[in-house]
């Protein structure tokens, strides 16, 4: 089935989408974007992603291209023109093009791009990876230093991927200056005696949506949580580990580096974890 799109104020064929050769999202990855799940046709925490959007677009002093009112009703709009139960609403905004290349910015009567497309995915919320467990390799980081800013620039990310990929696992865990940053596209923890432990925020790594509510949801179901770095052999030597996405949820991991982790499945705060995000997710769900 050929998929509705939303390009610059038009629903379109995917086959009829086009933005200009000169945009700076294609020239500069001069672009933010988010992903927001879409679980029973309704949006998994819409708000939180509208947020950091209009975070990342401040940080970059990037024009919003709508308000949020007008962005939740073209993530309704597309789910219901796909017919979307389980997926993902990929969203792309780019500082638009003026005609050229230049590294300077445009000017500000210059309009944004905007870009949404739909992804179904059937069986997202039962995923049999989840229940398998993920393995990770881990890797140097040389992305550059404002992570916390969710732009387009997954070149690295990318290669990560393909370097888990090439070595038979899932994923890789980045790591800088001794400590683990983040998984390629998710936020990395561990668990020891019962207590998980994350990288805390910063500018090293992506403010997750996902991750401030699998947090908030943790301390509410009494776990203990500590925010602070940590290196790759702390994590092998772990109980259970996992992480967390917009995509995926909180996907238990089983392996670091070749090395597995307590009897090799999920484990039970992982797990736990999930269904307690996915209840409650679905609950909120708009």
């Amino acid at each position: 089935m050929t998929r509705t799109v939303y390009v610059n104020g038009q629903y379109l064929p995917e086959t009829e989408a086009k933005v200009s050769i000169f945009d700076r999202g294609f020239l500069m990855a001069d672009a933010v974007y988010e992903v927001t799940s879409v679980l029973d046709g309704k949006l998994i925490d819409f708000e939180g992603h509208a947020v950091r959007l209009k975070r990342s677009l401040d940080e970059l002093d990037m024009a919003a291209p709508c308000s949020k009112e007008e962005l939740l009703e073209i993530h309704r709009k597309l789910v219901e023109l796909n017919g979307i139960e389980e997926g993902l609403i990929y969203l792309q905004v780019t500082r638009g093009s003026d005609g050229d290349r230049n590294f300077v910015f445009p000017s500000d009567d210059i309009r944004p791009t905007i870009v949404l497309f739909t992804q179904n995915k059937p069986g997202l919320a039962d995923s049999p990876a989840a229940r398998k467990g993920a393995k990770v390799i881990s890797i140097e980081d040389i992305r550059w230093g404002r992570r916390d800013i969710k732009t387009v620039q997954l070149l690295y990310p990318s290669m990560g991927k393909m370097m888990a990929k090439n070595a038979g696992a899932d994923d890789a865990w980045m790591i800088e200056d001794g400590y683990v940053t983040e998984g390629t596209s998710n936020n990395a923890y561990f668990v020891k005696s019962g207590k998980i432990v994350t990288r805390p925020l910063s500018t090293d790594i992506l403010h997750g949506i996902t991750r401030k509510a699998v947090l908030r949801m943790a301390a509410e179901a009494q776990m203990e949580v500590e925010e602070r770095l940590f290196t790759i052999d702390e994590a092998k030597e772990a109980d259970e580990a996992f992480t967390t996405s917009a995509s995926a949820f909180v996907m238990p991991v089983v392996e670091i580096d070749g090395v597995q982790l307590g009897d090799g499945t999920p484990g039970p705060i992982a797990k736990r974890l999930r269904e307690i995000y996915l209840d409650e997710s679905l609950k909120a769900a708009i």
